[in-house]
C-alpha cells in the first residue's frame, strides 16, 4: 500500500456538496479503488494525447478492467496549439459514436493541455457529465487540474471558452513526472513558485532551499511541493469558486503570460515559461509602483534563474503587449487589472497603474532579448 496523502477542496451551496479530494502519491496510477466511489456506471471515457497514451493508456485501461469498468480512448494530438475547437470536437465526435451516456464519466489522462478540453468537454456534453482528472505533467498537477477551470483558446486570446466545472476527483500520482522531460519539469516549477510568492513565504523560503532538489527530480521534495500547491489553490478555491475575488490572485504573472504566448504563437513559449517571464514583469511592476524592495524583486529573480526559467521576456513593443493584454479575462469596462506583490507572500490586485510606469515595465522586461 503507498502512502497518499489527500487535499480536499471544499465546495458547498445550498443545493449540494460539490467537495472533492485530491489524492497525491507515487505509484497510484492502477489504484482503482481511488476512483470508484466517483464513478456513476462501469463505462468510462478516457481522454489523453499520442504523447501519453504510450506510457499510461495500458495501463489505466487494463486496472479499470481488472475492477469490471469498460473504457473507450480518446487520443488526440497533443500541444498547445491543439487546445481548440477542432479537437475539442473530436471528443464529441468519440463520445457520440460510440453512445457515451450521462452517466459516463470522463477521465482527463495527460498535462493541463488535456484537463482543459476534457473539462470543457465534460462540462457541456449531453449538458454535463461527470469527469476526474489524472495529471501526469507537473503544473497540471500543482495547478490546473484543480479547481474547475476548463475550456479553450481563440486565436484571439488563450482560454477565452470556457467553463467553471469541477472534477469529482484529482487523482495525483507523482511516478508519471518520471517520463517528463526537463523542460515540462521546469514549466511546472513556476507555477509551484507562484504559490510562495501569492501566499505563502515560508514556502517560497523553502523552494529557495531546495531548488536544486527539485530540479533533480527528488522525490521527497515533489511530493511537498505538490502537497503544498495544492493545498493552498484548494484554501483559494474554496473561498471564492468562480472567481470573483481572491481566486485572481491565481493569476500573478498571467496578464503577461498569457501575451507572451499568444504573441509567439500558442505552444513556442510553454505555459510555465511564459509565467515565469510574466511573473517577474510582475515583481517588476510591483517594484517600480514601489510595493515591494529591490532586494524582494532580486530574490525572485533568483528563484527563476535558479530553475532555468526565462526572465527576459520576448522583444516585441509596449502597444503590441499591451494589445494582447487588453484580452485578458480581467479587464472590466475597458480597464486592465494587474495581480501585483505587496511582499514575498502576498499579493493584491489593482487596476490603478499608470500608463507611463506600465511601459516602462514592458520596456524594462524585454531589454537586451
Amino acid at each position: 500500500m503507498n502512502d497518499i496523502q489527500t487535499v480536499k477542496v471544499a465546495l458547498f451551496s445550498a443545493e449540494q456538496d460539490r467537495s472533492y479530494p485530491i489524492h497525491i502519491g507515487k505509484e497510484i496510477l492502477e489504484r482503482v479503488d481511488l476512483l470508484l466511489p466517483h464513478l456513476l456506471q462501469k463505462r468510462v471515457a478516457i481522454v489523453t494525447n499520442t504523447t501519453v497514451a504510450p506510457f499510461y493508456l495500458d495501463r489505466l485501461r487494463a486496472a479499470l478492467e481488472k475492477h469490471g469498468i469498460l473504457s473507450v480512448s480518446i487520443v488526440l494530438p497533443d500541444g498547445e496549439d491543439h487546445k481548440n475547437w477542432q479537437t475539442l470536437n473530436l471528443i464529441f465526435d468519440a463520445l457520440l459514436e460510440q453512445r457515451c451516456e450521462r452517466k459516463t464519466a470522463l477521465i482527463a489522462l495527460g498535462g493541463g493541455v488535456i484537463g482543459d478540453l476534457t473539462g470543457f468537454a465534460a462540462a457541456t456534453y449531453l449538458r454535463g457529465v461527470p469527469f476526474v482528472q489524472i495529471p501526469t505533467t507537473l503544473l497540471a498537477q500543482v495547478d490546473s487540474s484543480v479547481g474547475g477551470k476548463t475550456g479553450i483558446n481563440h486565436p484571439l486570446g488563450k482560454n477565452m471558452i470556457g467553463a467553471f466545472y469541477q472534477p469529482r476527483l484529482v487523482l495525483t500520482d507523482s511516478a508519471t513526472l518520471d517520463t517528463l522531460p526537463d523542460r515540462e519539469l521546469r514549466a511546472g516549477i513556476a507555477e509551484v513558485i507562484k504559490y510562495g510568492l501569492i501566499r505563502d513565504a515560508h514556502f517560497f523560503d523553502w523552494l529557495e532551499q531546495n531548488m536544486t532538489r527539485l530540479i533533480a527530480r527528488d522525490a521527497d521534495a515533489l511530493s511537498k511541493a505538490i502537497y503544498r500547491s495544492c493545498e493552498i489553490k484548494a484554501e483559494i478555491v474554496a473561498a471564492d469558486e468562480r472567481e470573483s475575488g481572491v481566486r485572481s490572485l491565481l493569476n500573478l504573472g498571467h496578464t503577461f503570460g498569457h501575451a507572451i504566448e499568444n504573441a509567439m504563437g500558442y505552444g513556442v513559449w510553454l505555459h510555465g515559461e511564459a509565467v515565469a517571464a510574466g511573473t517577474i514583469m510582475a515583481a517588476e511592476l510591483s517594484k517600480q509602483l514601489k510595493l515591494i524592495s529591490e532586494s524582494d524583486f532580486g530574490r525572485i529573480r533568483r528563484l527563476f534563474q535558479m530553475a532555468d526559467l526565462p526572465v527576459i521576456a520576448p522583444k516585441f513593443s509596449p502597444d503590441d503587449y499591451l494589445s494582447l493584454m487588453r484580452l485578458d479575462k480581467k479587464v472590466e469596462e475597458g480597464n486592465m487589472h494587474f495581480i501585483l506583490l505587496k511582499r514575498i507572500g502576498e499579493a493584491v490586485m489593482s487596476h490603478d497603474v499608470p500608463a507611463s510606469i506600465l511601459t516602462e515595465t514592458l520596456l524594462t522586461c524585454t531589454a537586451n532579448e
